[in-house]
């Protein structure tokens, strides 16, 4: 039945009012931040690190929930199946928003449709690391071992799909040069096998990668970001070095389930914000753990989707990656 136009405003007016009726009195019990990986990954170092300060700030408690499970999905799409009440949060990824929309041939989960983006909160940039043994000492010295070696050119990563994965394509599609991916079921394994020499090279996050090239064990070559980073701020981007146009990072952002009320969002995502702006805050993601902050409003971070997830979904189909 088709409801008469003053009916459905009096309806609408009266969502809004139950809306701002609701934000007025937010929050008056602890908020819940799922984390839909393991402790110690960027996610759950992101969600940590925020979380402490928006406690602070909302007066109430914030408390993390781990639910790693199946590349993130068990978590995500327990965040989608959250009230929508502002009380559950999600921390999300660029594979759990972006990637996963192409990866999956049946994702339980839908990244627009199902989440209210609050707020992107960092980006953190891949680097390409290299053997030291095969004697290049840049990217573009690796380029040309690249040419001069197509039946050897093959790159490492975290796993099928991953960024560290859609990195690598990028770099063979950007070149025209077909190359072999090896992947891993974690970074560890990865970087170990490069140090080992079984493979040349991969993209993995520089601050995995840090330690064992300061060791000698790789060599940076560069990062993926738009600007240098804090961590290693002699090594030069992609594109400063010779590769116009290469930027893939990967970015940490919050979620809330769909429907939760508008005011709710606002509030939180100006609440991050300036968490975000902290010194305390902003050094430790910035100095500790190599990320670059960002924030930004959930109209931003909507944008940022629409970009990414049908870019990355083209180089998931290019290099027919898939999670089942």
């Amino acid at each position: 039945m088709k409801l008469p136009r003053r009916t459905l405003l009096v309806l609408s007016l009266a969502a809004a009012a139950c809306g701002a009726a609701q934000a007025q009195g937010y929050p008056n019990k602890p908020i819940t931040w799922i984390v839909p990986f393991a402790p110690g990954g960027s996610t759950d170092v992101v969600a940590r690190v925020v979380a402490q300060g928006l406690q602070t700030a909302l007066k109430q408690t914030v408390v993390v929930d781990n639910r790693a499970g199946a590349g993130g999905v068990i978590g995500v799409q327990a965040g989608a199946k959250a009230a929508p009440d502002g009380y559950t949060l999600l921390g999300g990824t660029i594979s759990t928003h972006a990637i996963n929309a192409t990866l999956y041939k049946k994702l339980p989960y839908d990244p627009v449709q199902d989440f209210e983006p609050v707020s992107l909160i960092a980006y953190v940039p891949n680097a390409l690391m290299v053997n030291p043994a095969l004697g290049v000492n840049s990217v573009q010295e690796l380029v040309a071992w690249i040419k001069a070696h197509p039946k050897d050119a093959s790159y490492a990563s975290s796993g099928a799909g991953t960024s560290t994965h859609l990195t690598g394509a990028l770099l063979a599609d950007t070149l025209g040069v077909p190359m072999m991916h090896v992947p891993y079921k974690g970074s560890p394994q990865a970087l170990q096998d490069v140090v080992a020499g079984n493979v040349p090279f991969l993209f993995d996050q520089l601050t995995a990668g840090l330690p064992l090239a300061k060791g000698g064990k790789l060599k940076v070559l560069a990062v993926t970001s738009q600007k240098r980073n804090v961590l290693a701020p002699e090594v030069p981007t992609m594109v400063e070095a010779g590769m116009p146009g290469f930027n893939l990072v990967s970015w940490q952002a919050v979620y809330a389930p769909k429907g939760t009320p508008k005011e709710v969002v606002q509030r939180l995502s100006s609440e991050i914000a300036k968490v975000l702006q902290q010194p305390d805050v902003k050094s430790k993601l910035e100095q500790q753990f190599g990320m670059e902050v960002v924030g930004g409003s959930p109209e931003q971070l909507a944008a940022l989707m629409r970009t990414d997830i049908p870019r990355l979904g083209a180089l998931v189909k290019k290099t027919g990656a898939s999670a089942e």
